[in-house]
């Protein structure tokens, strides 16, 4: 990869600076892409000794990389995301990966393809992340930020997500008592 290179791909990935998503943060600021891709990837890094035998590292690589799409499509909910929506930001993502010096397209290609399949712990610790960030992001945003579906939402959301493992099933029981106590108390 030549320098070059290296500068378009970062220069793609700045635009999830900008891209906004649906949550907010704790002071009501509504939250970019980046930022969301941020915390999952610390999340991951803090699981290291939570998952011995997952490959850490490419769990954070998946969530560096996992809304890249949405560079070209915007930020959708995932409540409010149709496969044709999917559909059409799969494919900007995937001639922008196919554009990509071989090397980075091969590897961000069999990435995409395992966080697609669910085949492995690593995809599963991934997708289990990406939703409960979201989930803890909404905990920490005032309610009047919430929309009236995640009300309930949040308190079912990600359950089968997590089921495959027990430390993220009690992570999951963790949030929803936060939940509970915000819908409670504010």
């Amino acid at each position: 990869m030549t320098p070059n290179e290296f500068l378009e791909i970062l220069h793609t990935a700045e635009r999830l600076k900008d891209t906004l998503r649906h949550c907010t943060t704790s002071s009501g600021r509504i939250e970019s892409v980046a930022e969301h891709s941020w915390r999952i990837s610390l999340m991951a890094m803090l699981l290291k000794n939570e998952f011995p035998d997952a490959d850490i590292n490419k769990v954070t690589e998946m969530c560096l990389i996992h809304d890249l799409g949405e560079c070209f499509t915007g930020d959708i909910p995932t409540f409010a995301k149709t496969d044709s929506d999917r559909a059409h930001e799969d494919t900007l993502l995937g001639k922008w990966v196919d554009s990509l010096p071989q090397e980075v397209s091969r590897h961000f290609s069999e990435l995409y393809a395992e966080m697609n399949a669910q085949n492995t712990k690593e995809a599963r610790i991934f997708k289990a992340l990406d939703k409960l960030e979201a989930l803890i992001q909404h905990n920490e945003s005032p309610l009047d930020t919430w929309s009236e579906n995640e009300l309930e939402l949040n308190k079912t959301y990600a359950f089968d997500t997590v089921a495959f493992s027990d430390w993220l099933t009690d992570l999951r029981k963790e949030i929803l008592a936060e939940t509970v106590n915000k819908l409670e108390n504010e």
